[in-house]
């Protein structure tokens, strides 16, 4: 299941290297020039991602300058990540799936209770997830903006309304970021059990960093 995870990789250049949970929070200081590599390890596993830059907070990842810069709602190999002061946080070196999510937003509390019933209320999401992680670095609800989402099959349908359907990652595929500023990287494993975007079982997924110099 992970006999890619290293695939191009010299394990003497990582200095970060940890399997996250399905389910939980995560973030971490990706410094300028290293490059971040998530690993879907079991396949079909939604990875909501934030980035800011690590010296000024206010900083951070813009959807609409992506979208607008590249002119495409997708992500994959040569997709920059731009911040909402037009610069680029960073960058997709590498994408052995070919399309990531911009648009579909992340699950909370309430959007579950909306959409699947009062009962799945009190179920985990990705909101909380964040913020759990964006209390580390004292940051809080206000600094939430939206997010991409890895691995995330989020196709557009002909009337142009998004669907969230079964993922097209498979066990051991990889995206690879390398940063363009020291950034911080927050993700939520996405604990979503109720649409097709973890195909309905959550699984853990591993996060590797290295540095080229």
């Amino acid at each position: 299941m992970v006999a890619t995870a290293l695939t191009g990789i010299d394990p003497g250049r990582i200095v970060y290297d940890e399997v996250l949970p399905a389910r939980k929070p995560w973030a971490h200081v990706v410094e300028k020039g290293q490059t971040l590599r998530i690993v879907d390890l079991g396949g079909n596993q939604a990875v909501d991602f934030l980035v800011y830059n690590a010296h000024d907070y206010a900083e951070r990842y813009s959807a609409p300058d992506t979208i607008r810069a590249q002119n495409n709602i997708f992500l994959t190999t040569g997709s920059k990540l731009y911040s909402s002061d037009g610069n680029v946080l960073m960058r997709i070196v590498a994408d052995s799936v070919g399309r990531h999510d911009t648009s579909g937003g992340a699950c909370s509390c309430e959007s579950n209770s909306v959409r699947f019933g009062l009962d799945k209320k009190w179920q985990h999401a990705c909101v909380e997830n964040f913020l759990t992680a964006l209390g580390w670095y004292g940051l809080g609800k206000r600094d939430l903006v939206s997010n991409i989402n890895f691995f995330m099959n989020v196709p557009v349908t002909p009337e142009g309304s998004l669907e969230i359907v079964d993922g097209i990652s498979d066990p051991g595929s990889t995206v690879d970021l390398i940063a363009e500023t020291d950034v911080l990287v927050v993700i939520s494993n996405c604990p979503q059990m109720n649409n097709p975007c973890n195909g309905y079982n959550p699984t853990p997924i591993r996060l590797i960093v290295w540095t080229d110099s």
